[in-house]
């Protein structure tokens, strides 16, 4: 235990352990949709709005954890949220009626919401140096549940029903929570009331608000390669079905592995050349799909776009923490709900314009937003600069 009451390395595990559960919870939902629909006889449009609940009820979360935490404390909002998610597990399972069902998935979200944004905001907050590099370690918590979640759901289905693999899915929620509990934690702002006044003012903070642009495009690359990727390499680079689906898994894979490598890396370079070179990179991957037609150019360019990604969040959100320090999980609220928003236009258009031109123009679509990123973060590299060398001389002022 340091000076200021609490165990770095407990606090660190409890985030990693949040993370997990994003990841697991995130994952689940999807691998049980079938079933979902059968037991509740769902047709098309209804399971439709039924996955629609899901990243509302993230977005619902990821908007209020900040100023909750800069309220109250990190301690609060991260059980909350874990218990969000138990609820809404245990709706799935327990409740015959469908408002109880939409409900539920409205919880899971709002409670993986949370449990997204407070562990990152205390990762940063605990890091008093490599805040980029730490983020990115936790991030390979997220992959690790995304990863092993359809495989041990996939083995479990054929020997027990998705009500009691669910059922102790929920209660092993309850082993991180009993963490949580009994940890220390770093105080947060802890205002006498919600921030508004603060979030007002961050919300028209250009810097924060070019930060959250980056992630705004970066969360829509990420969400455009998850959701479109099989369609785009079965119809247009005429992949079967089973290599498609390696292909994605592939990009979780490489996305994992690059944060477990981005944990030395950024120790050691300038967090904004890394991810100026991870952009680049990522866009190499664009390309080999526009002009390749093996497998397996097609497979390096997969592994590029999920090593090039791997930098963004890590990088931005280490940034983020640095800068705004006072009401850093305020922040960290508004920079992960403008990515979300990101996520959700950039899929919509996605699905207008191949509408009309199809899905091949799937990679020239990522190519553009990259191309976005890339300007914009130039412009935040100098803002960010002046705000640090303003900092600088008004320190050297108050010294004199």
């Amino acid at each position: 235990m340091n000076s200021t009451g609490y165990n770095k390395n407990y606090v660190f595990s409890a985030a990693c352990a949040g993370m997990l559960l994003f990841g697991i919870v995130m994952i689940s939902l999807g691998s049980i949709l079938p079933e979902v629909t059968d037991k509740f006889q769902l047709n098309d449009a209804q399971a439709g709005i039924l996955l629609t609940l899901l990243p509302s009820g993230i977005l619902l979360g990821s908007l209020v954890f900040g100023p909750l935490a800069d309220w109250l404390s990190y301690k609060h909002v991260l059980v909350s949220g874990s218990i969000l998610t138990f609820i809404g597990l245990e709706g799935l399972v327990f409740t015959e009626l469908s408002s109880v069902l939409h409900l539920s998935v409205l919880c899971i979200g709002a409670g993986g919401g949370m449990l997204n944004g407070i562990t990152n905001s205390l990762v940063s907050a605990i890091s008093e140096e490599d805040h980029s590099a730490n983020l990115s370690v936790l991030g390979v918590f997220f992959g690790v549940g995304a990863l092993l979640t359809p495989v041990v759901l996939g083995s479990l289905k054929g020997i027990y029903d998705f009500e009691w693999i669910f059922t102790w899915l929920g209660l092993l929620i309850v082993l991180p929570v009993l963490f949580f509990l009994l940890i220390r934690f770093p105080k947060s702002t802890e205002t006498m009331g919600v921030p508004i006044k603060p979030a007002l003012k961050m919300v028209k903070d250009p810097l924060l608000l070019l930060f959250g642009f980056i992630l705004f495009f970066q969360s829509g690359i990420e969400g455009l390669t998850n959701n479109w990727t099989t369609t785009y390499l079965e119809n247009v680079k005429e992949i079967n079905a089973a290599n498609a689906l390696f292909l994605l898994s592939s990009f979780v894979g490489a996305l994992t592995v690059a944060r477990i490598v981005l944990g030395k890396i950024l120790r050691i370079f300038i967090p904004f050349q890394v991810l100026l070179v991870s952009l680049l990179v990522t866009l190499a991957g664009c390309f080999s799909w526009v002009f390749g037609s093996t497998y397996f150019v097609l497979i390096i360019g997969v592994v590029c776009i999920g090593t090039g990604l791997a930098a963004g969040f890590p990088v931005v959100l280490g940034y983020i923490g640095q800068t705004y320090t006072q009401f850093s999980s305020t922040a960290f609220s508004i920079a992960i709900t403008i990515a979300l928003i990101g996520n959700v236009v950039t899929n919509f258009v996605m699905g207008q314009v191949s509408e009309y031109y199809g899905v091949k123009v799937l990679p020239y679509f990522m190519i553009v937003e990259l191309v976005i990123v890339i300007v914009i973060l130039q412009i935040v590299r100098n803002k960010y600069q002046n705000k640090l060398n303003k900092n600088s001389n008004n320190v050297s002022n108050t010294m004199a």
